[in-house]
């Protein structure tokens, strides 16, 4: 009896034992379970979409331009008899800049002039003889034509006469003189710079995709390379056709400078907007993955990584606006994207865009 007691105990104790390891057994293949799940989730940060106000603007280069500029001749040769400005000077418009000595040509305005009477007198004359019928009409027809050539003749020297005494054709900013008194000059004699620089033209080109979105009036901002103060100007004029070889449209703009602290030629680095997108969707730069079509961007979705191919538009220094691909509320993952895979688990840290500002 008592050997079948004996017999029952040791099964019962080896029944139990064989209980109690296959319950650590499975606890152990759990554990090990539960760690290999946890250390396949990659962690990632991401934001979410939110649509802002962006305003779309291309960055070009120029150059400015004096409003008007031309380089002071004279139109008749001669003796510069005297000088009537300051270099680096304003002058008025109309203001007498130089006087060339004229005597000669007042000389031969005196005998033009006697000539011109006589020929009138002559004239004169013949008229009375016509009217008596003492000469022809064709004697009358040339002491006539004698008479007009003398007064042309009078025109013509008194109009060089004009031209001795040169004048500034604009008010403007005078440069430096290549003349002195007493110098000869002639018409291909360069004297000095007159430069109106009251306003300034800005010339650039824009892409020809561009080409429809600007217009007339439009304005713009510009920064030159010496002065780091923003400058406003407003577009005036624009060519009618897009240049072949470069495939740009040449435009320019007018911006005051009446407290001249800009110079003609200058170097202008132009802001242009295009247009402004009240509901724009941007992402940090470091969201998006190059690939062989285009560009592609992981959102998180019912805690999976999910690639989507993006059309992508204007950039700023750390954003990137999002044309097509996203939608409002998106999760964005940004940081740790370059190893993930398509439906990855992802634990995300959440973030907010340093530059969000709300739509209007």
């Amino acid at each position: 009896m008592k050997i079948k007691y004996l017999i029952y105990g040791l099964l019962i104790v080896g029944v139990g034992g064989l209980v109690i390891y296959r319950i650590n057994t499975n606890s152990k293949i759990g554990k090990s379970v539960n760690a290999s799940n946890l250390s396949s989730i990659t962690s990632v940060r991401g934001v979410v979409l939110k649509p802002r106000k962006f305003n779309d603007n291309i960055s070009l280069s120029g150059t400015l331009e004096a409003n008007e500029q031309i380089e002071i001749r004279s139109e008749v040769s001669g003796i510069v008899q005297s000088i009537n400005f300051q270099e680096g000077s304003n002058v008025s418009k109309g203001q007498v800049l130089f006087k060339v000595d004229d005597i000669e040509l007042q000389a031969q305005l005196s005998k033009a002039k006697t000539a011109q009477k006589l020929a009138s007198e002559n004239e004169r004359r013949a008229q009375l003889l016509l009217d008596k019928q003492a000469i022809s009409q064709e004697e009358y027809d040339i002491a006539s034509a004698d008479f007009e050539s003398a007064r042309a003749e009078s025109s013509l020297i008194s109009a060089q006469l004009s031209k001795t005494m040169v004048r500034a054709p604009f008010s403007g900013t005078i440069g430096l003189r290549s003349i002195s008194e007493g110098t000869y000059i002639t018409p291909l004699t360069p004297v000095a710079k007159l430069v109106n620089t009251n306003k300034l033209k800005i010339t650039f080109s824009i892409p020809e995709k561009y080409a429809s979105q600007i217009k007339k009036g439009s304005s713009l901002s510009f920064r030159t390379s010496d002065n780091s103060k923003e400058h406003m100007a407003t577009i005036y004029a624009i060519e009618p056709e897009v240049e072949i070889a470069t495939r740009t449209l040449k435009m320019r703009a007018v911006a005051d400078n009446s407290d001249g602290t800009l110079y003609p030629g200058a170097y202008a680095n132009v802001v242009l907007p295009l247009q402004t997108v009240n509901d724009a969707l941007l992402v940090p730069s470091e969201a998006l993955i190059p690939v062989q079509n285009g560009k592609k961007i992981f959102v998180a979705e019912n805690g999976k990584a999910k690639e989507i191919d993006v059309e992508i538009g204007a950039r700023t220094g750390s954003e990137v606006r999002i044309l097509k691909g996203l939608n409002a509320g998106d999760t964005v993952l940004t940081y740790g994207v370059m190893a993930l895979k398509n439906g990855a688990p992802v634990s995300i840290e959440i973030e907010e865009s340093p530059n969000y500002k709300p739509a209007e």
